[in-house]
């Protein structure tokens, strides 16, 4: 039985984490921590981790990226894994959490749905055979209380068609300042943000008389707690290292 803590568990996406514990067999909650600190959950609940006794068997953090510091501090220091889903890091934040995982096993994924890293896969292959002569374009949508943008997962897109292109293309996120053509050498990622859309994200490879679409939609955010769940009953079996969903599908297939 894995142990888990739920980061951010009073918020939208720690009550379907919490669901989605009950329902996987191998796990169960120990804990949350959230800075509001109410308890509607029949487990504790604490402000930070500084009033944290127990020692869980993984962490799974869907909170605010102002928890990343004192998260990383408390499983350091207990040697306890994380799965991290939260978007939104600075470059910063995102190096101390790849030096964190020099000691710690680290599941870092801006999107934890089976699916939209199947369109990630899908999209690189697509690049290795349209890159060259189609125009990259992704475009994403999400609700209208999502902070950052463009999306994690977007990025996650981005980065990965990016590695099997010839040469590093320039991320272009908004073109209303620019007068010029459209260069080769360049993705364009373009956000969306409006009433309830819990994810959408399309690829588009545009060519000379012709394009390709690949497009990905999220009809709950059921799916990522049940990734993150999967991937914290994976995490805690595993050394210290950065982790990805590849690693948890190669495991799983």
């Amino acid at each position: 039985m894995t142990n888990i803590a739920i980061v951010g568990c009073n918020g939208k996406m720690g009550y379907f984490v919490a669901s989605a514990v009950k329902e996987n067999p191998e796990a169960q909650t120990l804990f949350g921590v959230d800075a509001f600190g109410e308890n509607k959950h029949d487990f504790a609940v604490y402000k930070s981790f500084d009033e944290v006794q127990e020692k869980p068997d993984v962490i799974i953090d869907f909170s605010n990226p102002s928890a990343l510091d004192g998260m990383l501090a408390f499983a350091e220091k207990h040697t306890v894994p994380c799965v991290i889903c939260t978007t939104g890091y600075s470059t910063e934040q995102v190096e101390k959490i790849k030096t964190a995982s020099e000691k710690i096993a680290v599941f870092y994924s801006g999107n934890m749905s089976l699916g939209i890293n199947l369109l990630i896969e899908l999209s690189k292959q697509a690049a290795k055979v349209l890159g060259g002569s189609f125009d990259i374009e992704i475009l994403e949508k999400h609700h209208n209380l999502k902070l950052d943008a463009p999306s994690g997962t977007a990025l996650m897109i981005a980065d990965g068609i990016s590695g099997t292109l010839p040469e590093e293309p320039q991320y272009i996120y908004d073109r209303h300042t620019m007068r010029r053509k459209r260069t080769k050498n360049e993705i364009g990622i373009h956000s969306v943000r409006g009433g309830t859309i819990v994810g959408e994200h399309e690829v588009i490879f545009a060519g000379h008389d012709e394009v390709v679409t690949i497009t990905h939609q999220a009809q709950s955010k059921e799916v990522f707690a049940v990734g993150a769940v999967n991937a914290a009953v994976f995490l805690a079996k595993q050394g210290a290292g950065m982790y990805s969903m590849s690693d948890l599908l190669a495991d799983k297939f």
